[in-house]
């Protein structure tokens, strides 16, 4: 049995999520099984009903209950949200624990550490246990100590900005 594959798209540009999308869509169009865990983004972005229709080949998961993203939160909730977060990792865990899929996508998994609700070593040890799952990883920071981690690394910057019509 190959192991997986760990692909981690950063940088402090736009197209992140986007490009681990693609990456999703293109797995499912191969005849891949595509798990998706969205972390820091609130109940999950605009796209997630989109992404619904894509099931069974594509199933996205959030475990955060506020509308809002994490970092706009007060500490109160932020305490709350980090309880569901950790179970989206346990999550995580589980899923590549059974093989359930051909490639899980942990988008935003780095900011998780960037805040300190996870560390390096959780993180490493979570993609130890990958076995012949692919892995992509999104997020604005990238350390030294994680990039090793990886097989790949595209580092995502903005040279221009315009907002298109689906942005908004």
């Amino acid at each position: 049995m190959s192991e997986g594959i760990v692909h981690i798209y950063a940088g402090d540009g736009r197209g992140k999520t986007q490009a681990a999308i693609g990456r999703a869509v293109q797995a499912a169009a191969m005849g891949k099984n595509v798990v998706g865990i969205q972390f820091l983004k609130g109940k999950g972005v605009e796209n997630t009903e989109f992404l619904r229709r894509l099931e069974p080949e594509i199933k996205i998961f959030c475990f955060e209950k506020s509308e809002e993203n994490y970092i706009q939160l007060p500490e109160e909730k932020k305490q709350d949200e980090i309880r569901n977060i950790r179970n989206g990792i346990g999550f995580a865990q589980k899923v590549l624990a059974t093989g359930e899929c051909d490639l899980l996508v942990l988008d935003e998994v780095l900011g998780l550490v960037e805040q300190e609700i996870i560390t390096v070593d959780e993180l490493k040890e979570l993609l130890e246990n990958r076995g012949s799952t692919d892995v992509i990883l999104t997020g604005i920071k990238l350390d030294d100590e994680i990039c090793f981690l990886a097989n790949e690394v595209s580092k995502i910057e903005t040279v221009k900005f315009k907002v298109w019509e689906y942005d908004r």
